[in-house]
């Protein structure tokens, strides 16, 4: 090993089985709280699979047992999918752009984000990748010259003290950069293929056994591509795009649409409003992140806040509410892992990231299980099931950071559930009939019925008021009514008083 890496380093202590020679961090952008990737070379398949803790911890292996999301459409708002992924080969089933600057298809579209949607779709839909293919970034290795191999792990150095700062040394393991400097061979293989045999992939064709397998594998995709950059330099706005987007998703058969993606306000346009309505009386279930406090999104924004949107928190390996990828608020529904994740990325290569924006298509991904294995069932119901079966975390009722709990995906499939009460939960439709019934047309009025006696006043000034005689209302009547009762009553007393006093004039007179 050459003086500038010097021994003594710890390999990404933190990361399962040494499989994850990627990091990520964080950035803000506009609209989207989305990961940046600190990449090398992708590592081979098997381990990226390795990685993916949550196929068993959260019982997702176990329900594909039922379902593996077959005969579900599941529509992916984001920066565009890159469907010729190895990973997701025959999942997307159609696309379309609303940024003005991408495919009709719905491919990555060129922005600061771009990998992100493709992230998004592997963590709910990959297939996996075929094992004959996993070794093609270690071939490439193998074949650097001395001064590239050199020159890549410089590099890969570079991007360790980047994602960890100075101390970055006290988060690798010596032995292990050693070994993977001097071999060129990912840490961990041999081990990997004694632990992780192809059979151990239930639910998943044993020529897929790789890769990143999503928590729905035979899951359809529709991809809708936007830019999450204001200003779009595509023309629409971001609020037209989504507006668009949602439509476009219910016109063209989704049953479930992911959104991981988050404005950090927690109001929405009102054009919105149509949009999501409109997925709401179509029976279309809308799965959004939460947003992410590294972000600067410390409460949930639209569109996580819209009523009737399924929203994901998120939480580390050990069920921990993350520090840094998760906001919270009363529209929390339910938590579930967000670091940390692997994902594919344009052009056939794979990451680790973190985010709510990864939690969200775990969660869409089981509630395509649940569709899958319900088809009976409205998108309210499967929303039941998936919050009912949660496991419990946080206070007790619906915890701000954890909602209802933590997704146990075999239980939402599989397990008996409380009856489903409709009236449980909040819907668009009625929000909207409360909040948006007093806002209305300052021009609109009512024109004066012809058998009032009211003649209108000239443009721009007032009517002439009703006359008194004219009133009929029973509070036009209440102060004549009252004013008369008590003028009774004073000459009542009146007259009593002066019957009174006579009486004792006459009483008077005669004593005298």
């Amino acid at each position: 090993m050459s003086e500038q890496h010097p021994r003594g380093w710890r390999f990404l202590s933190t990361l399962r089985r040494g499989a994850a020679l990627v990091t990520a961090g964080l950035l803000v952008a506009p609209v989207a709280s989305v990961p940046a990737l600190v990449s090398a070379p992708a590592a081979q398949a098997e381990m990226w699979r390795s990685s993916q803790f949550w196929l068993e911890d959260y019982g997702v292996t176990e329900a594909w047992e039922t379902s593996r999301g077959e005969g579900v459409t599941v529509a992916v708002i984001d920066t565009g999918i890159d469907a010729s992924h190895p990973a997701l080969e025959g999942a997307v089933v159609g696309g379309t752009d609303v940024s003005g600057g991408g495919t009709s298809a719905g491919g990555p579209v060129q922005q600061t984000a771009t990998e992100h949607g493709t992230l998004v779709a592997s963590l709910l839909a990959g297939r996996g990748q075929p094992s004959e293919d996993s070794g093609t970034e270690q071939e490439t290795l193998q074949e650097m010259s001395e001064e590239e191999w050199d020159e890549w792990f410089d590099d890969f150095l570079a991007d360790l003290e980047d994602t960890y700062g100075e101390d970055w040394e006290e988060e690798v393991d010596q032995e292990l950069l050693d070994e993977f400097y001097e071999t060129r061979q990912f840490p961990g293989m041999d081990e990997l293929d004694e632990d992780q045999p192809e059979q151990d992939l239930p639910g998943v064709d044993e020529d897929r056994p790789a890769g990143v397998v999503g928590v729905a594998p035979e899951a359809d995709l529709l991809s809708i591509s936007l830019v999450l950059e204001d200003p779009n330099p595509h023309g629409p706005s971001t609020e037209d795009q989504i507006a668009q987007a949602v439509t476009w998703a219910v016109d063209n058969g989704a049953d479930i649409i992911n959104m991981s993606i988050g404005s950090g306000m927690q109001d929405w346009p009102e054009t919105w409003d149509e949009a999501f309505l409109y997925a709401e009386e179509n029976d279309v279930l809308v799965v959004a992140a939460s947003g992410n406090r590294a972000s600067g999104h410390y409460s949930v924004g639209a569109p996580a806040t819209i009523p009737g949107v399924l929203t994901v928190a998120g939480v580390d390996e050990a069920r921990n509410i993350s520090a840094e990828s998760s906001s919270q608020g009363i529209a929390i529904d339910i938590a579930a892992v967000s670091e940390p994740l692997v994902g594919a990325l344009p052009g056939g290569g794979y990451a680790m990231w973190t985010g709510t924006s990864g939690a969200a298509p775990i969660v869409a991904g089981a509630a395509a299980l649940v569709m899958s294995a319900h088809p009976e069932l409205s998108a309210q119901e499967v929303k039941h099931r998936l919050l009912s079966t949660a496991d419990s975390a946080g206070s007790d009722g619906i915890d701000p950071e954890y909602g209802h709990g933590v997704l146990n995906v075999a239980e939402a499939v599989s397990g008996e559930v409380p009856a489903f009460n409709a009236a449980d939960y909040e819907t668009l439709q009625e929000w909207i009939r409360i909040h948006r019934r007093a806002e209305v047309d300052t021009d609109s009025h009512e024109d004066i019925p012809e058998d009032s006696g009211v003649v209108a006043g000239p443009e721009g000034e007032p009517r002439d008021l009703p006359r008194a005689a004219d009133t009929r209302t029973a509070q036009d009547w209440a102060g004549p009514l009252t004013l008369g009762a008590a003028a009774l009553a004073v000459v009542v007393l009146m007259t009593v008083a002066v019957v009174h006093l006579l009486s004792r004039r006459d009483g008077s007179g005669q004593h005298d």
